[in-house]
């Protein structure tokens, strides 16, 4: 079998798309959501597989600016639709396309790619360690009531608006714009990224009403916004379905859970993705009655270390030398040296002896101050070499508030 890879070009995407749809077992998109994803597509980054005349393999590439510890934006690739079909697994295909991928972004000078994983296990062997972890839940408002900050009468005009007006979208996106400098992992968004919160269509609805948006306004101006559905259940216990959440302010954001609590007709309010340290936590009169649960979101991938580690700051000051294993990008192995603080870094090759041997995967894992070294270390997973040197570099690395992807791609 010769398997040939090659780019893309517009007119291949909805025979591309059906590849994409057919690799992930899914339903086929509603027109509205397949015209967003092609509007969002970088067709000059796509990679595709061919088999002679069979496309068997995709994986593509998004330009995106994401907030690093420090609230600096550090471009990074996204990395999307990697698929291969059912017929060619197994045969280093999978491998090739990561291959170009890395070399490519080596090359183009991006130090960080990002991706989100059907299958987690799949990536770690190309190096990329999961750097965040979401949140989701079901809120049983019959039993779970809200501790709301203290604030004027009045302080907040709530307000039901078209997801897609043009003004209510601007100042939504003012709303999301402001937050992304305050919390690593989070995406500056790019063109067109503001539709994936508000494609809306009978076919993506999944047995719930049409999108609704309400706007938390004080003084004229919108200083929040939540985005939902109601999916209708027999007996009334109809289900409310988060769709995003934001707000400049605690109280703001307080107000927009009181309002989704306490929608008439309905009996729970269930949400997919939050920060694992999310005011909410502190709302609820009963944690227990939120079926909340964890996964894994963003995996992240050090295309070149000395660069990404160099591009944020740390939590404390830190010196230290950092032995690097990268068994597929193996310009990144060898020693380093990491000198910073908060106000930023610098990291450079270095025959000082090294104070921490770890594998590049888990140095990715750190990287956004969410997962530890510390706890990876007692998973052997890491080992200190100077006696004293990981708390404190485990500390250094470490940020709050946890870090966040905000949205997929």
């Amino acid at each position: 079998m010769t398997i040939e890879l090659r780019g893309a070009a517009p007119d291949q995407w909805d025979y591309l798309f059906d590849r994409v749809e057919r690799a992930f077992h899914a339903e086929t998109e509603a027109v509205e959501k397949r015209a967003m994803w092609r509007g969002v597509s970088e067709f000059d980054r796509l990679t595709t597989a061919w088999d002679g005349d069979e496309l068997v393999g995709t994986a593509g590439l998004h330009s995106f600016r994401m907030t690093v510890p420090g609230g600096g934006l550090l471009d990074t690739a996204g990395v999307t639709m990697v698929t291969v079909q059912p017929t060619h697994t197994r045969r280093g295909i999978l491998r090739s396309m990561m291959r170009r991928q890395l070399d490519a972004l080596r090359d183009g000078g991006e130090p960080v790619a990002v991706l989100t994983a059907s299958e987690p296990a799949i990536y770690g062997r190309f190096g990329y360690g999961i750097a965040t972890q979401e949140m989701s839940g079901a809120i049983d408002t019959a039993r779970v009531r809200l501790t709301v900050p203290a604030a004027p009468s009045g302080a907040f005009r709530l307000r039901l608006v078209a997801p897609d007006d043009p003004g209510a979208l601007a100042a939504c996106e003012d709303v999301y714009a402001a937050s992304v400098a305050g919390r690593a992992g989070m995406l500056a968004r790019q063109p067109h990224w503001e539709q994936l919160g508000i494609v809306d269509a009978p076919a993506v609805r999944r047995g719930a009403g049409p999108l609704m948006c309400v706007l938390a306004e004080s003084g004229g101006e919108v200083r929040g916004y939540a985005r939902y559905a109601v999916a209708i259940r027999s007996g009334g216990e109809n289900e409310v379905r988060l769709r995003n959440i934001a707000a400049l302010d605690p109280a703001a954001y307080a107000e927009l859970w009181r309002y989704l609590l306490s929608i008439d007709l309905t009996g729970s309010v269930r949400f997919g993705s939050l920060p694992v340290d999310d005011a909410l936590l502190h709302l609820v009169s009963d944690p227990r009655r939120c079926a909340l649960a964890l996964a894994d979101g963003l995996h992240l991938r050090l295309v070149d270390v000395g660069a990404a580690l160099a591009a944020r700051a740390y939590s404390v000051p830190v010196d230290v030398v950092l032995d690097v294993a990268d068994a597929f990008c193996p310009w990144n192995a060898g020693r380093w040296r990491l000198s910073g603080d908060a106000s930023g870094a610098t990291c450079e090759r270095t025959t000082d002896p090294a104070d921490i041997a770890l594998d590049a995967k888990e140095l990715a894992a750190a990287y956004l101050g969410g997962p530890t070294l510390g706890a990876m270390a007692g998973a052997a997973l890491l080992h200190e070499l100077r006696p004293g040197a990981l708390p404190l570099t485990s500390a250094a690395f470490h940020t709050t508030p946890a870090p966040w992807l905000p949205h997929g791609f």
